[in-house]
């Protein structure tokens, strides 16, 4: 991303490269989209999916971790890449490879494996081309970094704020869209909502391609950085050697850790304990999108105006801790009522905590180091929603099929408790 200290070019792009403002900037909010809807779309599907190869609670949580530890893996690389050779080729072979990975789930999941080699599930090739085909997406994903950096390059600092919403506008509306999406499609076909997600990765890369302007011009490359600079773990260790941040760093990765464990988990439970449907659970996803992007788009800042970050941030953690502990207690007869519940307490809950919790970290930090130390937030998340997944489905076999929400609430509370405790001036209220 170009330097606000460097050449007065800089900070305002060249004319050559904001005249095709639309078109850049309707390529950027479709691969943010495309970004979103690759892991989301998923969401209410995955325990169907598996039916005919596993259906092993740690199988359908190492398989939705990671696409996350793909993306944690290779995102400083993909950014350094930008950097050095340009935003435009990046993004296409990034959106490229998307297309590759979404190409090979939806092919793995349509072959009759059955009928041409009858031992192939038995011997783990299916599930192989699936974790793959994830692994390959989620390297892919590294393309958010990238379009929020295209949107820079051609914004002016005053009006770089205004462009950023548009990645909240992709990311809520794909988790808004992705789980009702997966849901109704895979109700006709439980293969179609693959086929989908590879259709709309194609459509990204053609318009990417074909109206996409290059925007990071020769005179602002940056050469690679050291290999220790790419290294995903050396950014951690950087934002825990800080002990103004050390501790609410650790709650966000609590936070995302319990989340996104209790929430991979959670389909596969509401199949096998109340016969949910594909659609049923697509919805359920879609209402935490629906409320979430609510929340943060448009609540959150009044809210912090009156109440700050802190108590926000309190308040969705209570909510969500009352959330999961809502979902063990449902019986067959109440589960439509009392689940709907649970996940409007969950979104309402992160709405929350997402922004509120980050801001906490950031008011810590000076100007020179917010780059990195969120930079290295995005990685805890990244790690978290990887660590979250597979050990709620570990516990989902091994523990219990309740028990991955009676931890994640416990695990909330921990966290609860590290916001809490942090140091006073941690605390200091943004009246903004």
């Amino acid at each position: 991303m170009p330097s606000a200290c460097g050449n007065v070019s800089l900070l305002q792009p060249p004319v050559a490269l904001q005249r095709p403002r639309i078109p850049t900037l309707l390529s950027a909010f479709l691969t943010l989209l495309n970004d979103r809807l690759s892991e989301s779309i998923f969401l209410p599907l995955l325990p169907f999916l598996l039916a005919d190869f596993s259906s092993s609670g740690s199988t359908v949580g190492l398989l939705s971790g990671t696409y996350a530890l793909s993306q944690f893996a290779v995102a400083p690389l993909i950014g350094a890449l930008s950097d050095r050779f340009g935003r435009k080729p990046v993004i296409s072979i990034c959106v490229g490879g998307s297309v590759v990975g979404m190409g090979l789930f939806a092919i793995t999941l349509t072959v009759p494996w059955q009928q041409i080699w009858p031992g192939a599930a038995a011997a783990g090739v299916p599930l192989a081309l699936l974790f793959t085909a994830r692994i390959i997406d989620g390297i892919s994903g590294g393309t958010a970094a990238t379009a929020t950096a295209v949107l820079a390059d051609v914004t002016t600092p005053e009006n770089r704020a205004k462009a950023f919403g548009l990645i909240g506008v992709a990311f809520g509306l794909g988790f808004a869209l992705g789980p009702g999406l997966g849901g109704v499609l895979g109700e006709m076909n439980r293969i179609l909502p693959a086929w989908g997600a590879t259709g709309f990765a194609v459509v990204n890369l053609v318009m990417v391609s074909l109206l996409l302007p290059e925007t990071h011009p020769l005179e602002a490359r940056k050469p690679l950085p050291r290999k220790r600079a790419l290294n995903p773990v050396s950014l951690l260790q950087r934002v825990f050697a800080r002990p103004d941040v050390r501790r609410l760093a650790l709650a966000f990765f609590g936070f995302f850790m319990a989340f996104n464990g209790f929430t991979t988990v959670l389909v596969l439970y509401l199949r096998n304990a109340f016969n949910w449907t594909e659609g049923m659970a697509g919805a359920a996803f879609a209402l935490v999108g629906v409320i979430a992007m609510v929340v943060q788009g448009g609540l959150i800042g009044p809210l912090v105006k009156r109440f700050g970050e802190l108590r926000l941030t309190l308040a969705g953690l209570g909510l969500l801790s009352v959330g999961c502990l809502m979902v063990p207690l449902a019986t067959e007869e109440t589960s439509m009522p009392v689940i709907y519940s649970a996940v409007a307490l969950l979104a309402l809950g992160t709405g929350l905590v997402t922004p509120c919790l980050r801001a906490l970290v950031s008011k810590r930090l000076t100007r020179d180091g917010q780059g990195a130390a969120l930079g290295g937030l995005q990685g805890l998340q990244s790690l978290g929603t990887f660590l979250g997944a597979s050990a709620a489905g570990f516990s989902y076999d091994h523990l219990g099929q309740t028990s991955p929400f009676w931890i994640g609430a416990l695990v909330l509370f921990g966290v609860a408790g590290l916001v809490a405790g942090a140091p006073r001036s941690a605390r200091v209220e943004t009246r903004i």
